[in-house]
């Protein structure tokens, strides 16, 4: 797997302060991606032992809130493995700590497999908090959403959404009101 870039002081990818990995190659293509350069399976750095190291020692602040996976596509069959084992390692040393996810898959696909291997995209999925779901779709982009491009995009408690067999929206979540700078939580 390659990596594009690792965000150590993150505030847009999920609540409070973050580590985010971009992870490199995509398939969806969507148009307007912020991130396109990341389709590519070659760009970017080689994710190895040392990566790992540095993304878990970012991670050892009190004043990080957690881990997030963006891409490219964290949930391409490619990128699986590596971060199966981060998020492993991340869940056993930071147990309070909250994973994040951006997928272009919805949920659904994501539980059939996403592109193959239904074994792998359970297990990834399985040590995810809250998956932010679907692929940005430019004529539904809303600047006023927090922590997703665009009104189709689902933020989803991973957790209990597994426990009731149907997609729970995450707690906590808030997004601006249109035209004012007030926040609700949905």
């Amino acid at each position: 797997m390659n990596y594009a870039v690792i965000k150590k002081n993150d505030i847009a990818n999920g609540p409070g302060v973050r580590v985010s990995l971009f992870v490199c190659g995509c398939r969806h293509r969507c148009k307007g991606c912020f991130n396109s350069e990341a389709w590519d399976f070659g760009y970017g750095r080689p994710y190895t032992a040392q990566t790992e190291a540095e993304i878990m020692d970012a991670l050892s602040p009190d004043h990080i809130s957690g881990l997030s996976f963006l891409g490219g596509e964290p949930f391409e069959p490619e990128n699986r493995e590596a971060l199966i084992g981060l998020a492993r390692c991340f869940r056993k040393t930071y147990p309070n700590k909250t994973l994040w996810c951006y997928s272009g898959f919805t949920l659904e696909e994501i539980l059939e497999g996403a592109r193959g291997d239904t074994e792998s995209a359970s297990e990834l999925l399985s040590f995810i908090d809250v998956l932010v779901d679907g692929r940005f779709s430019e004529e539904l982009k809303d600047a006023s959403l927090l922590f997703r491009g665009s009104s189709n995009q689902r933020i989803i408690d991973v957790k209990k959404t597994l426990e009731s067999g149907k997609p729970v929206w995450a707690e906590g979540v808030w997004r601006r009101r249109m035209g004012s700078g007030d926040i609700d939580e949905i």
